[in-house]
């Protein structure tokens, strides 16, 4: 088990942490949180795929979440690029690959097996919304009775007001510094903080790129 007290804060910077081997030749794993030792596992990853590399097929059961954060993600339905967001419900299966070579932020059996909702969304084809101060844009991804997913971009030099998580909040940098009063936080860092913990959140002369899941932590 890996980071399994979701009353706790945690945080992994994966640019500290080791990879491992996956069952699929050519890749690879740096593990962020996991239920069990298993194929079968709750899991969030950041899986690198070399050039040519592929994984057998599967079915997700009780789904998997993924951002494609490098590269160029594939499967028999398509081709995904740096930037695309992807759901595939409970159930669903897929061989992937990557001609080129990839790097992966993926979820796995984390879905309401009721969120049946296939999703994917090219990311640097759809429109900011502003956010709730100056600085801030935000484009909503997924929402799913208490569960929210969206890309936040956070201009340089820019303050969030002090706020509390109900549900929880869990954050992937993918560009960029996020900081709050507790440390610094910068590219391909994990962070989970739990039902009801609060912070302040800032950027300073680099901004930030941000995946943010809220109000899915209570446990």
């Amino acid at each position: 088990m890996l980071n399994q007290n979701f009353n706790e804060k945690v945080v992994m910077h994966s640019s500290c942490l080791d990879t491992i081997s996956s069952p699929c030749s050519g890749v690879k794993r740096t593990l962020l949180e996991r239920s069990e030792d298993s194929e079968y596992a709750i899991s969030t990853t950041l899986v690198d795929f070399e050039a040519g590399s592929f994984f057998d097929e599967h079915i997700h059961d009780s789904g998997e979440e993924l951002f494609v954060l490098e590269g160029t993600f594939s499967d028999e339905s398509g081709d995904y690029a740096a930037g695309t967001y992807i759901r595939n419900p409970h159930n669903t299966k897929h061989k992937p690959f990557s001609k080129e070579g990839c790097k992966l932020f993926v979820k796995l059996r984390q879905f309401n097996k009721m969120d049946n909702k296939k999703i994917i969304i090219n990311t640097s084809d759809e429109a900011w919304l502003p956010g709730l101060v100056d600085g801030l844009s935000v484009m909503p991804l997924h929402n799913f009775e208490h569960e929210n997913t969206a890309l936040v971009k956070w201009k340089p030099n820019t303050r969030f007001t002090p706020h509390q998580h109900f549900g929880g909040e869990e954050i992937f940098v993918i560009q960029g510094t996020f900081y709050d009063e507790y440390g610094s936080y910068p590219k391909y860092t994990w962070l989970r903080s739990p039902h009801l913990s609060q912070h302040t959140p800032y950027t300073l002369d680099d901004g930030a790129l941000i995946f943010v899941k809220t109000g899915h932590l209570l446990r």
